[in-house]
C-alpha cells in the first residue's frame, strides 16, 4: 500500500516538474506485453504500483486493505505476500501470453495497470476458505464473499467479450485463477516457510551427520587406547553406566 501510494503521488507530481521522467516511468512499469517480451522483464510486477486516477487508486487500496487484513489475521502475513504476488505475476503472465496471441481482439500493444490482479487473487482465496462469511458491500449491500467473486468473475468476462478494457479483463481473471491455484496447492503456511523448514532440517540432519562421522573416529581412536566408548545414533556420548539414549542427564 505504501508503495502504491508514493508511486501514485510521484506520478501526479512529476509531470509538472520532469514531464519526461514521468513518461518514462510511465511507460516502462506499465504491463505491456511488446516490452515484456523485449526483455523487461519486470514489469510483470511492476505493474501493480502504476495507478491512474484518484478514485480508482482509493478503492484499489481499501481493498487490499480489506482482503489483506482479513487474510493475515488467519494464515500470517508471509502468506498474504506469497498469495498477492503469485497472483500479480502469475496473472500478468497470462495475460501477456493470451495478448500474444491476439484472440479476443487483444494485441501486444496493450497496457494494464493498478494491482487488481494480485488483489482478486486474495478474494478468491477468501471465497475459498470463507465463502459464507457476511459483509457489507459498498458499506449498504449484504452480501457473501462467494457470491461477490462470482460477481466479479462475471464483469471481467462481459467486460473480455465485449472488447470493454478487455486487457485488464484478462489480468484479474488470470490473476483470480492463480490465487486458487495458489491456495490449491501451495503449503498451508506459504512456499516462503516451508522453504525455511526444510532448509533448517537440512542444515540439522548435516550437523548430526558430522557429530556422528566423529564419535565413529572418537570411538576407533579409543578402542585404540584400550577404552570402550559408545554414542548415539545422533552422535552424542552415552555413559557406560546407563546405555539408555533417551536418558538426556548422560548426554553432550
Amino acid at each position: 500500500m505504501i508503495w502504491n501510494i508514493g508511486t501514485f503521488f510521484a506520478l501526479a507530481v512529476l509531470p509538472w516538474i520532469f514531464p519526461e521522467v514521468a513518461r518514462f516511468i510511465f511507460v516502462h512499469f506499465s504491463l505491456t506485453p511488446a516490452r515484456v517480451l523485449h526483455g523487461e522483464i519486470w514489469q510483470l510486477i511492476s505493474y501493480c504500483f502504476v495507478n491512474a486516477g484518484l478514485l480508482s487508486t482509493f478503492f484499489a487500496l481499501f481493498s487490499l486493505w480489506f482482503a489483506g487484513n482479513f487474510l493475515e489475521s488467519s494464515f500470517g502475513a508471509r502468506y498474504v505476500y506469497e498469495t498477492y504476488f503469485s497472483s500479480a505475476i502469475g496473472g500478468a503472465i497470462i495475460a501477456t501470453a493470451i495478448a500474444s496471441t491476439q484472440v479476443f481482439g487483444l494485441s501486444r500493444s496493450e497496457v494494464g495497470i493498478a494491482p487488481w490482479a494480485g488483489i482478486f487473487g486474495l478474494l478468491v482465496v477468501i471465497a475459498k476458505f470463507f465463502g459464507e462469511t457476511e459483509f457489507l458491500f459498498l458499506f449498504v449491500l449484504r452480501m457473501k464473499v462467494k457470491y461477490l467473486v462470482a460477481i466479479y468473475i462475471l464483469v471481467f468476462t462481459a467486460r473480455l467479450l465485449t472488447s470493454y478494457d478487455a486487457f485488464n479483463a484478462v489480468l484479474q481473471l488470470g490473476g483470480g485463477l492463480c490465487g486458487y491455484l495458489y491456495c490449491r496447492y501451495a503449503p498451508r503456511r506459504g512456499f516462503g516457510f516451508s522453504f525455511t523448514e526444510r532448509y533448517y532440517a537440512l542444515r540439522n540432519e548435516f550437523y548430526r551427520a558430522k557429530r556422528r562421522k566423529a564419535a565413529q573416529k572418537f570411538e576407533v581412536y579409543m578402542r585404540k587406547q584400550n577404552r570402550d566408548v559408545h554414542f548415539d545414533k545422533d552422535g552424542k556420548y552415552v555413559d557406560p553406566d546407563d546405555r539408555d539414549p533417551n536418558d538426556k542427564r548422560w548426554m553432550n
